[in-house]
This record gives C-alpha cells, structure tokens and sequence, in this order.
C-alpha cells in the first residue's frame, strides 16, 4: 500500500477530490479528512492542503475546524475558502467581494515564489469565490492578482504557506498541475509511490472484502459508468455471482434500450434483462415540476422497479447487494461531505439508496474515480471503444432535459433586471430575462435562477465575455442562452405556458435528439464534445417549444466550456431542429460551469 503523504482538509467545495486526483496523478497518494481531524491522525504527511467551500469564514456559516491543524510543522496551501481562511488565521482581512468571480480569469504573477516556479507572467486560472482577501496577514506578500481580485494568490515562503483565491485543480487552470506540481515536490519532497496498477488491486481487494458471499444485483443504464462497473464486477467475482438490470424508464433517446442490449451483447454480457417500466416511470412523474423532487422519485422508482423484478424471479433480498455505477462527481454534486452544498440530486443518491449504504447493502466499485479514469479502467478490463467513449448520459435520462412549468413562472422586476441587463450587454445585441430557472453552482453553492438569453451577431468570444460578466454581476442570473433563430422573434412576446413530463414531450426531444446526434457524426465532432444535452424548455412565441443546445468541452465534468461550433455546423443543427414546426426558438447555451451546471435540472 502506499503511504499517505498529503492531507487535504475538505471544506466542502465541489472540487476537493479533484485536488486527491491531480496528486494522484503525480504517483502521490493524498486522502480526505474533515476540518475536525485530529493532528495524531496525520501524523507523518509531509503536506497540508486546505480545500475551497461554500460558507463564508467571516460570517456564521464559517465552518470550525481544529486551529492545531495550522500550527503544523509541513507545508500549508489554502485554496479559495481556505486562501481566506490562512489569511484571517494568521491575521489578516477577509471581506465580500465587490465583483464575484465565477469562471476564468487572467492571473498576473507580482512575486515570485517556490509555488509559481516555472509559471508564465500572465495565465488563465478558474475562479469560483464572492469573498476575497483584503489584508494580508503579517510576512505574507501578494504572489498574484487578477483584474478583480488584487490578492488572487499569497506566500509566504519561510514558513511555506501559500494561499490561492483561484482553484489550481481543475484543468481550466491552464498551469493548475504546474502550481500543484511544485507544492508536492519543490516545497512538500514528496516522493513518487502510487500507480494505477496498486489502486486496481485495491478495488479487487475491497470489491470482494464488501460483496463477501452475495451476489451483485446491478442496475445497468447502458452508458460508459454502469457498463464498466458490470464488466469489473463479472471479472473479479465471475459471472454467476452477477445479475444485471437494464430498465427501460420512458427517458431514453431514441431506440435507446435496443442499442444498448445489442452493445452489452455484443461485448459479452448477453445475460442482460431489459424490462419495460416506462408507464410507471410516467405516472409517478405526472405533474411534478420541480427538478429535485422529479430526481427523487425516478432513483425511488428505480428500486421499486428493482424489488419487483427480484420478485417475479423468486430471488432472495439477503442473498444479494445492489450494485451502482455511481463515479464521483455523482457523490459531490450530492452533497456527500458534511460541509458541501447539493447541487442535485443524483438517482443513485436519494434518501432510499442512502439508507441502504449504511446498512451495507450497496456496493460502488467505481465510486472514487472520475469519468476519463473509468474510461481507463474500462480499457484494461478489455471493453471495446464503443462503449467506454460513449457521450456521458444522466442516469434520469431525458426527464431531466425536459423542463416543466405550471405557465405562471415569471421574473420578479422584470423592468429592472432588463435594464440591468442592457447596460451590460450594450448595442449590439438585444437581451431579456427568461421565465424559467435552471441549476447552477455559483461559489460551490445550488444555484436555481434564471438565463439571460442574447441575440446579435455569433461573435463567440463576445458572447462568451458578455456570459462570464452577466453571471458575475446580476444575481438573478446563473445561465446565458444566444438565440440562433433571430429572424423577425420578439423577445418581449416570449411566454411559458402549462407544459409537464409527457410522452408526447419526451417524442418531441428524442427526435431532435436524434437529428442532432447524426449532425455531430456526420461532422465527426464526438471527439471534440464531452457532453451535448439537448433540453426541451415550455416557453416560445407562437404558442410552441424551445430547444437549447448545450454543448460542452471538459475532461472531468467539474469543469466545463461551452462548445464553440463552426457557423456551418450551427447551420446544420439550426435546420435539422425546426424540421420540428412544434419548435418556435432555438438557443444555444453559451455558459461554462460554473456559473451553471452541464445539465439544466
């Protein structure tokens, strides 16, 4: 096994792990502990960092923590919340900021230091943060600034603590692995002792230590996840000691189920139940528009769906474990550490599937790994390629880019907003606040407001400026949408009306869906997209629907860009969508997470 040499204190933001990613990646294991950690148990690490979090350190959300842990004799990195709490600690300022951050920025480097060593001048970095700090504590010196955050990096390199208001740890930090690189080594002397090939005999090791005599019941969607995870479980307990589930929910895309069942086979798993449950994933939606509760009921459905199957085929409950595919950025979105906000809950994680894990009853062989490592993972179990480089799919399906309304969404001083808008936006382009929320992640936290939707000229760039400066300065807003359809809409006339989760709904996106999946192939653009939801909204102008595209680029999900396409291809998918004369406007979502999420529910 190798040995724990950098502890990273988690105060809950949405990218911790992503920190015990990065340091893994050097061949150094890190581990998670809560604020509360005692110093007797990091005895040994050669290293402390302090993660980012939601909460405010100098208001009554501040999270407590063990002081003691600041008085340790190693290394200390704070990052975001815990830049600001090694500032206020240590005695210096930490106030609101007059411009929130959410996005990229542009780091100047003021001082040099060990922690900046090989970094350029100037380069990008991800912000996520309202507050900043003002006041340096005593020895401390500005290491870095960006335009609206003077103190965007310190150090203090005598008693090597360096604190970072940017999050070096997701790859939008263009020279984020650097930064951490040089923490690790140059400043910690850590030593290389960690490999993929230790962390596989240590799922092998823990997989058979959780299942012991059971089986494994898995509930299998068809995508990269759960297809991996069953073809893990089959390797290291055998075939016979696994029993996998595909249910068809009624959110699928088109022919969904089928292509899946024919790629399991195809691969080896032709032992895959598939049973239709898509009249009853229907009703127990109907009328439900809030977003959380529509999660809830479909991971709720899903083991009703579960128990029922296990019935007809006379299997024992206590002969079995229920198996998931569930990858991290599953488990954080979820709230899964004390201190995190919920962004969402995921299907593998409702109230159900929690009670279930205390009891022992679950099992998550991929649970600690993000989505490029089980693509790994995938490829030394043996797994052909059309599988493991699937486009991501929610496990709640189309439900979920689906929105819903009861026609009485509106947006609270609208007049206002709007002229709030315009002045940011200027001339060139026409603007409003839509009637409709989605999710976001703004600072760590949920998010549930509403987009901006621009129309103008497709001047990316722009557009992408106007996106990150709407989001940072309007706190009615989490999302910008462009509109691509311009000719002769008026914004003014753009109205929700009554529209909830039906099947003639979920035809409607699996037929643009589909449309616009054969664009993507035909321009061979898989490749360069990580993701594409495609999100049915209940608002319009004649009366219709509005589709949005969401595009995006990323390499672990924590993170995203918006999907800059060729005008060509825009062109291709603009047409492709209003074949469909049920479609009255088409937007393209132009904002990179944070501020929203991939999905919009």
């Amino acid at each position: 096994m190798s040995k724990l040499q950098i502890a990273i204190i988690d105060f809950g933001s949405q990218y911790t792990h992503l920190i015990t990613r990065r340091i893994r990646q050097l061949g150094v294991l890190a581990e998670i502990f809560p604020p509360t950690v005692s110093v007797k148990e990091l005895s040994g690490i050669k290293g402390l960092i302090l993660s980012g979090g939601p909460n405010s350190v100098h208001d009554r959300t501040a999270v407590k923590y063990n002081a003691k842990l600041l008085d340790l004799p190693v290394p200390i990195l704070g990052l975001c919340y815990g830049h600001q709490l090694l500032a206020q600690h240590f005695g210096g300022k930490v106030v609101p900021g007059k411009t929130k951050e959410y996005g990229l920025a542009h780091l100047e480097v003021i001082n040099s230091s060990k922690l900046f060593s090989g970094l350029p001048k100037q380069s990008r970095v991800w912000m996520s943060h309202g507050d900043s700090v003002s006041v340096l504590p005593k020895d401390f010196i500005v290491g870095g600034q960006t335009f609206d955050c003077p103190i965007a990096a310190m150090a203090n390199d005598k008693k090597k603590m360096y604190g970072l208001q940017f999050h070096p740890e997701v790859s939008h930090t263009v020279m984020g692995q650097q930064i951490i690189k040089n923490f690790v080594f140059a400043i910690c002397h850590c030593r290389v002792d960690w490999s993929l090939e230790k962390y596989w005999k240590q799922i092998v090791a823990d997989l058979k230590k959780t299942v012991g005599r059971r089986k494994v019941f898995l509930l299998v969607s068809g995508g990269v996840d759960s297809s991996v995870c069953f073809a893990l479980l089959e390797k290291v307990l055998g075939k016979t000691k696994v029993f996998g589930l595909h249910i068809d929910n009624g959110f699928m895309r088109q022919n969904e189920s089928a292509r899946v069942k024919k790629a399991l086979a195809q691969a080896g798993f032709g032992g895959l139940k598939v049973v239709d449950a898509s009249a009853t994933f229907l009703q127990a939606v109907k009328g439900v528009i809030d977003p959380e509760e529509k999660r809830a009921i479909i991971g709720r459905t899903f083991l009703r769906v579960k128990d029922e199957v296990m019935a007809e085929l006379k299997m024992k409950p206590a002969d079995w474990i229920l198996g998931q595919g569930t990858i991290y950025p599953d488990t954080i979105e979820t709230g899964s550490t004390k201190h995190a906000d919920k962004i969402k809950t995921h299907h593998n994680r409702v109230k159900e599937i929690l009670t279930l894990m205390k009891l022992g009853q679950v099992v998550e062989p991929l649970a600690t790994l993000y989505k490029d490592e089980v693509r790994e993972l995938g490829k030394k179990i043996g797994l052909p390629a059309a599988l493991i480089s699937r486009h991501p799919f929610p496990g709640p399906g189309l439900s979920i880019r689906v929105l819903c309304s009861d026609g009485r969404e509106k947006v609270e001083n609208l007049a206002e907003v709007n002229r709030r808008l315009k002045k940011i936006v200027g001339a060139a382009y026409q603007s409003t606040v839509l009637p409709i929320k989605s999710v976001g992640v703004q600072g760590d936290n949920r998010t549930y407001r509403h987009p901006a939707l621009l129309s103008g000229p497709m001047d990316w760039e722009k557009l992408h400026h106007l996106s990150v400066r709407i989001t940072n300065e309007m706190p009615e807003v989490n999302r910008v949408v462009y509109l691509l359809n311009q000719e002769q809409v008026d914004l003014n006339k753009i109205k929700t009306k009554a529209e909830f989760l039906t099947k003639s709904r979920l035809d409607l996106l699996r037929v643009v869906d589909e449309g616009i999946n054969k664009v993507v192939k035909a321009e061979k653009l898989a490749a360069q997209i990580w993701q594409f939801p495609i999100v049915l909204l209940p608002l319009g102008v004649r009366g219709g629907s509005s589709i949005i595209l969401r595009p995006i680029e990323s390499k672990e999900a924590m993170t995203v860009n918006f999907y800059r396409p060729t005008k060509k291809v825009v062109n291709k998918m603009l047409a492709t969508v209003l074949e469909n004369e049920a479609i009255d406007l088409v937007m393209y979502d132009i904002t990179n997470k944070p501020p929203a999420t991939i999905e919009w529910e």
